[in-house]
């Protein structure tokens, strides 16, 4: 541990290099893991909670990274693999809280506790009609081990799922990533007009509102209304038709509407990743992403809209609960759960060993 006068010397970005390294080093982490401050404050913040819980707690909560579980994911009330909210201490609790915000960003976490906090409302509005509803039946998960890369962890409920792949080389993956929100706007109780995924709604509304009607002939399908996300919970996600209106043919002021819209999404992400998956998503050319939306433009009627690029997908819907229940997902073609990363890793450790391609 390098005392305080080596640490006066350093440089303040040295300084944060080392702290975050020492972090992740105390959390068990090898240095394959440590390509920032965001893969070893997620380390430290599974190993803390990890180190809280029982051995029958651990056995709910631990898989293997290569677990069929951690590429199962669902967005419906229903039993999942994992360790309930409900199962938890009050000091367990906030050790989970702390480590689910290790991978979100401030409004991601805002997003994502009151998305839990729905489920109460939806118990009260069905009086026991309807599925279980309990706002502490979130599951939390963890594949691998903490900082020992690869590993990953989920945490997961109704309307709710974020999945965080760690690989080798220090790369993050962030999808799928599922926020959904029902009611979208509560209309009765004591809190009456909340409008919880208001940014998802509102962007595209206004986006597609902005376009001229030679936009509009290519952006909204002539179709009828998904009654979901298309891709439903798919482990793997192919793009959709290639269809709506391309970013090339929109004025600046639509594209930083577009470009907004797609950062809503990101942005559920800490500030590091979010700026990785941008940085991508330039790179793949933004001239070359595609808005489409289907449904009427009035606000209270069904609608669905995508956003599609070369290397990633959204896709959002409200058409349950008379276009009062949203649905918002952002899905990576390449990198969901870590998929082309781990792969990479693969091929480079089989190479090695065998001499391949030397």
């Amino acid at each position: 541990m390098p005392n305080s006068r080596k640490l006066e010397g350093m440089s303040i970005s040295r300084k944060f290099k080392l702290l975050a390294f020492l972090a992740a080093w105390g959390a068990g982490a090898t240095t394959a893991a440590l390509a920032g401050p965001e893969t070893a404050e997620m380390a430290g913040a599974a190993a803390n909670f990890v180190a809280a819980l029982s051995p029958e707690q651990k056995e709910k909560a631990l898989f293997p990274f290569d677990s069929d579980a951690r590429t199962e994911w669902y967005f419906i009330p229903k039993a999942r693999k994992g360790l309930t909210i409900k199962e938890m201490t009050s000091g367990e609790r906030a050790l989970a809280y702390a480590f689910l915000s290790s991978g979100l960003s401030h409004k991601g976490m805002l997003k994502a506790m009151t998305i839990m906090s729905l489920d109460q409302i939806l118990k009260d509005i069905e009086q026991g009609k309807g599925p279980v509803r309990d706002p502490e039946l979130y599951y939390f998960s963890i594949f691998g081990t903490p900082g020992q890369a690869p590993w990953g962890w989920r945490v997961e409920g109704h309307h709710l799922s974020v999945n965080f792949t760690i690989a080798a080389n220090g790369e993050v993956s962030a999808t799928p990533s599922f926020f959904g929100s029902n009611p979208s706007i509560v209309k009765q109780g004591p809190r009456q007009g909340l409008h919880l995924l208001a940014d998802e709604e509102n962007l595209g509304r206004a986006l597609v509102a902005s376009l001229d009607d030679a936009q509009k002939q290519k952006a909204i399908l002539q179709v009828a209304v998904p009654s979901d996300i298309i891709t439903g919970n798919s482990r793997k996600v192919s793009p959709l038709e290639w269809t709506g209106v391309p970013a090339s043919d929109l004025n600046a002021a639509q594209r930083e509407g577009l470009f907004a819209l797609i950062k809503a999404y990101t942005g559920r992400e800490r500030g590091e990743l979010a700026e990785v998956d941008w940085s991508k998503i330039e790179k793949a050319g933004t001239d070359k992403i595609k808005f489409a939306w289907a449904g009427p433009l009035e606000p209270g009627a069904k609608h669905y809209y995508r956003v599609q690029g070369p290397t990633f997908l959204l896709e959002y819907d409200n058409t349950q609960n008379d276009a009062n229940h949203i649905h918002a997902v952002w899905r990576d073609f390449d990198h969901d759960f870590g998929v082309d990363a781990l792969k990479q890793h693969y091929d480079q450790d089989h190479s090695e060993k065998t001499g391949a391609g030397k």
